[in-house]
């Protein structure tokens, strides 16, 4: 079998009435694939997701079918496939990345000290960074093909893009996005927070099922869609360390030269750093 798409990270799978999506160990940093994998990388993201689609399901239906590869056709039972792959829903993809906010960071405060904006959103002076925001937002982007980079929108924008797929529809497909997003990061970021970690911000992607129903896909609150920040050590004003692909972020910024690949030990600490979020979230080792 082939991939009928390849992303960043991710491969898609045909596979008739449903898609397998296998998480490979790939790793993207500001919209470039690297050179290095990082190994069991693609097990955390899939383990991950199935952890928290589990959990929202009350909030809102997800594409999630199986991460059992014997539920899967023969080729992926195979070493390579193995607690990587989940077998999905076939959707509609809406343009939109859903982003939501909690903590100023990123490219929030880099607006934020600019003109005391975050997407249009106007929040209170005098945050630092690393702030808790007051209400988390929902700051919406575009979604970029591979090698350009999403585009922050704002919400009324989100209407327009959305009206522009689905006519007539894109006031409420859009409150409903923003509705969700901001649901289904309270729950998390709160059930996170009871296990020491901050969920600083996140991406979600929705689609439409064959009924029309909004249904989450994709990824959910993995470290590479979410800034995972340790609870222990928290201090605002300062950048804070976390659990996700920001080492590796951090070393490509301070090293020129780096044709896009880490050095070893970096890969290595990039992915204890991986293992070590989702035992913390699920109390599980993998």
């Amino acid at each position: 079998m082939k991939p009928i798409k390849e992303g960043k990270v991710r491969e898609i799978y045909d596979n008739g009435d449903s898609l397998i999506m296998v998480a490979t160990d790939r790793i993207s940093c500001f919209d470039v694939i690297l050179n290095n994998e990082i190994t069991k990388k693609g097990t955390v993201l899939t383990q991950m997701s199935k952890f928290w689609f589990d959990m929202t399901e009350d909030i809102c239906p997800n594409h999630m079918i199986s991460v059992d590869v014997n539920d899967m056709p023969e080729f992926f039972r195979q070493p390579q496939f193995d607690g990587n792959s989940m077998m999905c829903k076939k959707l509609e993809m809406l343009p939109i990345e859903a982003i939501v906010r909690g903590y100023i960071t990123g490219s929030g405060w880099a607006s934020y000290q600019e003109n005391g904006t975050v997407c249009g959103i106007k929040l209170p002076e005098g945050l630092v960074e690393s702030d808790k925001l007051p209400e988390p937002i929902y700051t919406p982007s575009t979604k970029a093909e591979i090698g350009d980079h999403d585009e922050n929108i704002s919400y009324e924008q989100s209407i327009e893009v959305l009206e522009k797929a689905y006519p007539g529809k894109g006031e409420e497909y859009a409150e409903k996005l923003k509705d969700l997003t901001i649901a289904l990061y309270k729950k998390c970021a709160d059930y996170a927070l009871s296990k020491g970690i901050i969920i600083a911000d996140t991406k979600f992607e929705f689609g439409l099922d064959e009924d029309g129903n909004i249904v989450v896909a994709d990824e959910m609150l993995t470290p590479d869609s979410s800034r995972f920040w340790p609870l222990e050590g928290y201090t605002p004003g300062v950048t804070q360390p976390s659990f996700d692909k920001q080492i590796a972020r951090d070393w490509l910024k301070n090293n020129e030269g780096h044709d896009w690949t880490l050095p070893d030990d970096i890969a290595q600490k990039t992915i204890d750093k991986y293992l070590e979020g989702y035992k913390l979230l699920t109390g599980k080792d993998l």
